[in-house]
């Protein structure tokens, strides 16, 4: 009996939710909403119905792990006797990265690849990995593993994730489009084929993966082929508080001309931007619908920033009909994208030409599963609530049942000691550069540094790999 436990670990938010994989059940799920505030506020639900919110003091991130482990294990309202029958541990990880493309058993090697990848995904990645540390401090005998946001996007071919600047910044330093949402876009475009009884391999599906990040996936067959977002999640869409495509030139500008440093401008462009930074009222899209049904006039931001919102994600879908050379299915999920019928309208509004119409009635519903398309509609239009943490438990259990070849495991340990041989080699050659009266005619003493440098990576990476690796085919035998 598999018990799985699912952790989402985000900058403002951290979800949970426990998995009996036979029958793939949710024993109970949480989240831990405002965590940075001073009024964090937990809620919790069992599959039985059973429920409950608690306000929470104010308290570091690390100290909500054992919050969340002792709502699972309470006499009353719990659906464990234990932390001990807990099989593994899942998490999702934003960015992995050229490094994975599937689910990785989480080692030292995978911990240093996530935190090196937080400059790329600064609102994600030291969140992800505070709580795989956390949970590793709770349940150090349990195995963890780490599913990637961008290992979907992996098959995305080199002409749509490349950008067009010189090559070598990609041979040497793999600047690339990467993707976000997997998770999501997998769960949604799987489940639209199970809704439709038909293949995935013979659909041609646009996922519209909508909340305060957005995101939209073309998948060919049950494979991405194109994404809204880039190398970090800040591109594509027009977002909560996140600005998406903009001119690349206007961060010059803004370092130019109006005295901006380079963080002053990440921090606008990521944090300040977006519907915020459009309607200056909020990032949530609730708040601002909500003006559009008062009794006094919409203010005209409130209005500019809905309709941007809704026609950068129009522009979007069009682009990808293209890109597929056609269209099957069309998806909304997300919070916006499950529970916003005016926005799902207004986005398929001018979408008429390829076949896509909304049936007013239908799309009214929110968060659940329906079609909205009208009859007349050639394309099927879905909203699926979209179910990361199913997929992460899916994705955890399948990677411990998988028993790997022997050649792989050794090609892996390769691949990542050569990554911390490169970064440690350039970190010497800097420190020997930035000091050039240490410079000595001794031949021997490179060699030896070298050969320290080696001893010391053989000792962390490989033996603390194995070790895992062994326990884990022990207690299978």
């Amino acid at each position: 009996m598999p018990i799985i436990l699912t952790i989402n670990a985000g900058s403002s938010s951290i979800k949970y939710q426990c998995f009996e994989m036979v029958g793939e059940i949710s024993l109970a799920k949480g989240q831990i909403d405002r965590v940075n505030s001073s009024h964090p506020k937990l809620t919790y639900q069992r599959h039985d119905g059973v429920s409950y919110e608690l306000d929470l003091e104010a308290q570091s991130y690390q100290k909500y792990f054992p919050l969340i482990c002792a709502t699972l294990t309470d006499t009353r309202h719990g659906i464990i006797d234990g932390l001990e029958v807990i099989t593994a541990v899942g998490h999702r990880v934003v960015h992995g990265g050229h490094h994975f493309s599937s689910a990785a058993l989480v080692v030292p090697s995978v911990k240093a690849l996530i935190e090196k990848l937080s400059d790329l995904a600064p609102l994600h990645n030291p969140f992800n990995l505070q709580g795989i540390r956390s949970i590793e401090s709770l349940l150090d005998e349990v195995p963890q593993v780490a599913i990637f946001d961008t290992a979907f996007h992996q098959t995305i071919p080199p002409y749509a994730h490349l950008y067009p600047i010189p090559y070598h910044f990609y041979q040497q330093h793999h600047i690339r489009k990467y993707g976000f949402h997997g998770t999501s876009h997998s769960y949604v475009s799987t489940r639209a084929a199970e809704i439709l009884d038909c293949s995935i391999e013979s659909l041609k599906i646009i996922s519209c993966h909508l909340g305060s990040g957005a995101s939209v996936t073309a998948i060919d067959g049950g494979f991405s082929v194109d994404t809204s977002m880039g190398i970090t999640p800040l591109a594509g869409l027009m977002m909560g508080t996140r600005c998406g495509d903009i001119d690349p030139s206007l961060i010059f500008q803004l370092v130019s001309q109006h005295d901006m440093t380079i963080d002053q401008v990440m921090t606008l462009l990521n944090d300040e931007s977006g519907l915020l930074g459009i309607s200056g009222v909020s990032s949530d899209i609730r708040d601002l619908l909500s003006q559009l049904s008062g009794e006094q006039d919409t203010p005209e931001r409130t209005l500019l920033a809905l309709n941007m919102f809704c026609h950068r994600v129009t522009q979007y879908i069009g682009q990808y009909v293209a890109t597929l050379g056609g269209i099957n299915v069309l998806i909304f999920t997300g919070g916006i994208g499950e529970n916003s019928p005016r926005i799902r309208s207004k986005i398929c509004q001018k979408l008429g030409f390829i076949g896509i119409k909304v049936n007013e009635q239908q799309n009214r519903i929110k968060g659940r599963e329906q079609s909205i398309n009208s009859q007349e509609s050639d394309i099927k239009i879905l909203v699926i609530p979209t179910n990361e943490e199913l997929m992460i438990a899916r994705g955890t259990l399948q990677l411990l049942q998988t028993v790997p070849d022997p050649p792989n495991p050794l090609a892996e340990f390769e691949r990542l000691i050569s990554l911390v041989e490169e970064k440690e080699q350039t970190e010497v050659k800097q420190s020997i550069d930035q000091q050039p009266q240490l410079v000595t005619t001794d031949k021997t003493a490179p060699k030896t540094l070298r050969n320290k440098q080696d001893d010391e990576e053989k000792l962390v990476a490989p033996r603390a790999w194995l070790s895992v690796y062994d326990n884990k085919n022990t207690d299978s035998s």
